[in-house]
């Protein structure tokens, strides 16, 4: 079977790689991720996981914003080091793919309800820019786009950002559909994600190499990827079987590190409590026996606004706790994960505690033997900040379909013309 060269964008810490891998019909030829965390983490699951002896040198991780350093290589930077670039790691390959998605904390709809300026001065509103640079460069046959729904109504400087993207795109050479709500608006607990998680996911198309991109498109988006639904996963089914971690009488150290819950004597990857107060300890058993009893007291807004001010004495506009429901997905593992995990309280009331970066990863759909190797603040947000690989590699499938379509058309041509001469 062929195998399509990709190269990944914005990687992160490999959720897209890590499905596009697992699809068995891509090869990746580099990465580009600009903070060091995520980027030592692609590079560690690379080498551990898929054996690139060379991912040091495959996983770039510089500002993509520097375009010309990113293609040429780069020195003696302070902040980035040094790497022969991204020419030289192609090389004569071909680039049949380029995915990834620019950061979405500008385009989402959250993030601009806490900007004072609704985002609108964000750099990250116009990283896409220099996404499309590396696709005009290596012109691969199509490109993926992932990015938050919020962007379906993001409108920087007073533009919609999708008239901008379609723009940049149809510039450049590519095709993509029309109304991107429409077809390209996801619901991945349809594809077995056990969280709510709607992503848009563009699919561009090379004009250069496909004679009817638009219906291809068509069928990619509402016969190919469909065909990779399954039904939906729930928090009990991604996480139940975890080992448990209980609340301790009373905080203890290890190796000098805070403990309020005991640790497990089965050693899973990651799976380590957060530390909570005694307070938020009482809180968490108290609203996930309020569900388990079926009270319901502590469900509403409002209701969550209020425990909290009496609780703490302060005041919010936003309902700060949310316990997870054993029996649904849950709700989305978000990049500020790192910061708070008041809104992520396990369903189990004997744990008393918010979830561990294993059973993020588990909503997230990483496979157990991803070890995540930074602080515990930079594996959350690295996992919220992850495409799920289990969708990552049910697209990279469905992407595979659209690239052989493309080889089939070449062969019949060539084979026309042969019986002719």
């Amino acid at each position: 079977m062929k195998k399509f060269n990709v190269i990944d964008i914005f990687a992160g810490c490999g959720g897209l790689s890590d499905g596009f891998k697992k699809g068995g019909s891509f090869n990746l030829l580099g990465a580009v991720e600009w903070e060091t965390a995520p980027a030592k983490n692609l590079i560690n699951r690379l080498e551990s996981r898929w054996g690139y002896k060379d991912a040091k040198e495959r996983v770039l991780i510089f500002d993509i914003q520097r375009t010309e350093e990113l293609f040429r290589g780069w020195k003696n930077d302070l902040k980035y080091g040094e790497n022969k670039g991204l020419d030289e790691i192609v090389g004569e390959s071909s680039v049949d793919l380029i995915i990834g998605g620019p950061p979405c904390q500008a385009y989402s709809i959250a993030g601009r309800i806490r900007d004072k300026d609704g985002m609108k001065n964000d750099y990250r509103n116009y990283l896409f820019e220099s996404y499309m640079k590396v696709v005009k460069k290596y012109r691969p046959k199509a490109f993926v786009f992932e990015n938050v729904q919020g962007m379906l109504s993001a409108s920087p400087g007073g533009t919609p950002v999708t008239e901008l993207i379609k723009k940049e795109i149809e510039d450049a050479g590519y095709v993509i559909l029309e109304d991107l709500k429409e077809h390209a608006l996801l619901d991945l607990t349809e594809y077995g994600i056990p969280q709510k998680r709607n992503r848009v996911i563009i699919l561009a198309l090379n004009r250069d190499y496909y004679k009817n991109p638009e219906k291809i498109l068509l069928d990619f988006y509402h016969r190919i990827l469909p065909s990779y639904k399954e039904s939906k996963v729930t928090v009990s089914d991604a996480i139940g079987n975890l080992p448990k971690l209980y609340p301790a009488e009373k905080d203890f150290k290890v190796n000098g590190k805070k403990y309020s819950h005991y640790l497990s004597n089965i050693k899973v990857l990651n799976h380590e409590p957060r530390y909570h107060n005694r307070r938020d300890v009482k809180i968490f058993q108290e609203l996930t026996k309020d569900i388990e009893e079926g009270n319901f007291q502590y469900v509403t807004t409002e209701a969550l606004k209020r425990l909290y001010t009496e609780r703490t004495g302060k005041v919010s506009n936003v309902h700060k706790y949310y316990v997870l429901r054993r029996n649904e997905q849950s709700n989305t593992i978000p990049a500020h994960l790192y910061k708070d995990g008041l809104r992520h309280i396990h369903p189990d009331s004997t744990q008393a505690r918010t979830i561990t970066v294993r059973e993020a990863a588990r909503l997230q759909t990483f496979d157990d033997d991803y070890e995540f190797i930074s602080s515990s603040g930079d594996n959350y947000k690295m996992i919220g900040n992850a495409v799920p690989p289990k969708f990552a590699e049910k697209l990279a499938h469905a992407v595979f379909e659209v690239l052989s379509q493309e080889i089939e058309e070449n062969d019949m041509i060539g084979n026309s013309l042969n019986a002719s001469l």
